[in-house]
């Protein structure tokens, strides 16, 4: 059988930050579900600083795909090198790599290379995969760009918080609650329209209007990672205007006194939104403290509704 052909794609871009800001950002795959939109969610199955495995979730045209690779980072060459070990069709086998370099005048280039092959060495597949590549890496480098040219900034618009409940119950229903989306407009008060697909066992689409707490609604869309039994995480695709994105995890962990059940949140605001959205004499401060009671009280609305749920269930 013939070696299938190796195609190439190159792309680069030019940033106005330190080498150093750049890769960290490219280096650290915990924070790409919020800095790259294409990227859904990413567990690190093993490794250490310099060579890890990952199963990577992301968009490809259009499509939630996963695959796994493994990549070897070397933070003193500022280079990023992957090779996927577990593809997904069409594509047979990928890999590439991040160049960093300093391009002076404080400027640094980034090349972003692929090398794929494909099934059958299909002229469809190659077009299709290509443009995935294409769409998904002028996203990256384009979120790669904002961000780091955000410098110091950036720590006072991206903020985590997580709210927990205990629920005297098994952790198979408390996961139960919160996997069945679906059934969420005939749970949860504050959610007053919902759509919702899982076309993909254990990937979830969501699309739905929630109520805050002032009267307001607001439309979201959001893609679902299921684990069972142990996290569902999350990413919206569609976000209030005050945010450029916003993702986070539903945590089960068994304990003495029956299932802990928390809600992460990550948020990125904008901050050319902060006034227009909340009023001119609103802080960064006071917008993070705005968003955070707005997000939290749905998603603990919803624990405490699990916890309801749950326990009413036993007695």
């Amino acid at each position: 059988m013939p070696t299938p052909a190796l195609h190439h794609t190159h792309h680069t871009v030019a940033i106005a930050a330190p080498p150093r800001v750049v890769y960290d950002l490219v280096a650290d795959t915990s924070g790409w579900p919020h800095t790259f939109s294409p990227t859904v969610h990413v567990e690190k199955l093993d490794g250490d600083d310099h060579t890890e495995l990952l199963r990577i979730w992301a968009f490809a045209n259009g499509e939630v795909r996963d695959w796994t690779s493994r990549r070897e980072l070397d933070p003193v060459a500022l280079r990023v090198a992957f090779r996927q070990e577990v593809s997904s069709p069409p594509v047979l086998a990928m890999g590439g790599e991040w160049l960093i370099g300093d391009a002076g005048d404080g400027t640094t280039l980034v090349e972003f290379r692929h090398d794929f092959s494909v099934e059958n060495d299909d002229p469809a597949h190659v077009d299709w995969v290509t443009a995935a590549i294409d769409r998904n890496t002028g996203a990256e480098l384009d979120a790669l760009r904002a961000a780091a040219e955000l410098g110091a900034r950036r720590a006072d618009l991206v903020f985590s918080f997580e709210d927990s409940v205990t629920v005297r119950g098994s952790l198979a229903e408390v996961y139960d609650f919160v996997y069945r989306a679906d059934l969420w407009d005939q749970r949860l008060p504050h959610v007053a329209r919902l759509a919702f697909s899982e076309d993909t066992a254990g990937v979830q689409t969501i699309d739905m209007d929630t109520r805050s707490a002032d009267g307001s609604v607001h439309t979201t869309k959001s893609v679902r990672v299921c684990f069972p039994g142990e996290s569902i995480v999350y990413k919206q695709t569609t976000v209030p205007p005050i945010m450029s994105a916003h993702t986070g995890r539903w945590r089960f962990t068994e304990t003495g006194d029956g299932v802990e059940a928390t809600s992460r949140h990550t948020v990125v605001l904008r901050p050319e939104k902060v006034t227009e959205v909340l009023g001119p004499e609103v802080t960064l401060a006071s917008a993070r403290q705005k968003v955070r009671a707005a997000l939290g009280t749905n998603s603990l609305a919803t624990l405490k509704l699990a916890k309801q749920n749950v326990e009413a269930s036993r007695v």
